[in-house]
C-alpha cells in the first residue's frame, strides 16, 4: 500500500515527537472489530490504516461471517498492511471441543496469519497453553497471547501475570496483551470505574523483561491518555474502537489538549 502525503506535512510538527512509523514493534494499535462490513472496513483502512497494526475480529464473531465475505475482509485488511486475527475466545471454544489443530488449520486456510491464544474464560493449564502457542507457531502463525481473566471477580495477580507473560514469550509469542475487555471496567488492570490500578501496573512494569512486548487493552480515552503519560506515545494499546483510531493517534502525537500539555511541560512543542 502506498502512503499518501498527510495534510499539513512540512508545515507543523507533532508536539509529541518520536512517534514510530509502520512497520513497528512498539507504538502498535490494535482495533477491536465487533462486526464491521466490507465497506466500513475499507473506509476505516483508507482513513486510518497507517495508524492500525492489528484488527481483532472480537470474540468468536469470525464464525458468523459468510465464508466468502470473511476471506475478502481478511485479504482487504492485509492488503493495507494490517494484520487481522480472530479473538482468543474463539480459540478457547476450539480447545474445549478438542479441535485446536483443525481450528488453526482452517484459520490459516481462510487467510489469517496471526492468531490469539488466551484462557480468559476457560482454564488452560501452563502445559496446554504452551502447546497451543508452539502448535500455532509451527504452522507459521504470529502468536499474540492474552493474560488475565474476563471475570471481574478474579483479581489480577501481578506476580502470576508476569510469570505467564515470560512463559508466553519464551514459547514464541510476539506480543502479550493484558486483559481489559472491551468495556475497560472492573477487570484486569482496571477498577470498576475504569481507572488504572496503579499498584498493579507498577508491579507489572517493575518486572517486565521488555515493555515493548506488552500491549495494554485500553478502550477508554482516559486510559489511553494515562498510559501515554506513563510510557510515552509509543506504548502498545489494544481494544481501540474503530471510530476512535484517529482520536487515539492525536493523543499519541500531542494533537489533543490532554497530551499537548505533556509537550508543554517538557518544553517540546
Amino acid at each position: 500500500m502506498i502512503q499518501e502525503l498527510r495534510a499539513y506535512a512540512g508545515v507543523l510538527r507533532h508536539p509529541l515527537a518520536g512517534r514510530t512509523a509502520k512497520p513497528r514493534s512498539v507504538g502498535q494499535t490494535m482495533v477491536i472489530d465487533k462486526g464491521l462490513g466490507l465497506d466500513q472496513t475499507r473506509a476505516l483502512l483508507e482513513l486510518a490504516g497507517e495508524y492500525i497494526d492489528y484488527i481483532k475480529l472480537g470474540f468468536g464473531t469470525a464464525a458468523l461471517y459468510p465464508e466468502r465475505m470473511l476471506r475478502e475482509k481478511v485479504a482487504l485488511i492485509r492488503a493495507h498492511g494490517v494484520e487481522p486475527y480472530p479473538g482468543g475466545t474463539f480459540l478457547e471454544v476450539a480447545v474445549l471441543q478438542g479441535r485446536l489443530e483443525a481450528y488453526l488449520e482452517e484459520t490459516w486456510e481462510l487467510g489469517f496469519r496471526t492468531v490469539e491464544v488466551s484462557d480468559g474464560t476457560i482454564e488452560l493449564g501452563p502445559g496446554a497453553r504452551e502447546r497451543a502457542i508452539r502448535t500455532a507457531r509451527a504452522l507459521g502463525f504470529t502468536v499474540i497471547t492474552e493474560v488475565g481473566k474476563k471475570d471481574g471477580a478474579q483479581e489480577l495477580d501481578p506476580a502470576a501475570a508476569l510469570e505467564q507473560l515470560q512463559a508466553d514469550l519464551g514459547a514464541g509469542a510476539a506480543k502479550v496483551i493484558l486483559e481489559g475487555r472491551e468495556s475497560g471496567k472492573g477487570v484486569g488492570i482496571y477498577d470498576r470505574e475504569g481507572r488504572l490500578k496503579m499498584g498493579a501496573v507498577e508491579r507489572l512494569v517493575a518486572g517486565l523483561p521488555d515493555p515493548g512486548a506488552v500491549m495494554w487493552e485500553a478502550p477508554l480515552k482516559a486510559q489511553q491518555q494515562e498510559l501515554i503519560a506513563l510510557f510515552g506515545p509509543n506504548v502498545n494499546l489494544g481494544n481501540v474502537a474503530p471510530d476512535e483510531v484517529i482520536a487515539l493517534e492525536a493523543l499519541r502525537c500531542g494533537l489533543r489538549s490532554d497530551t499537548l500539555r505533556l509537550a508543554l511541560v517538557n518544553g517540546k512543542c
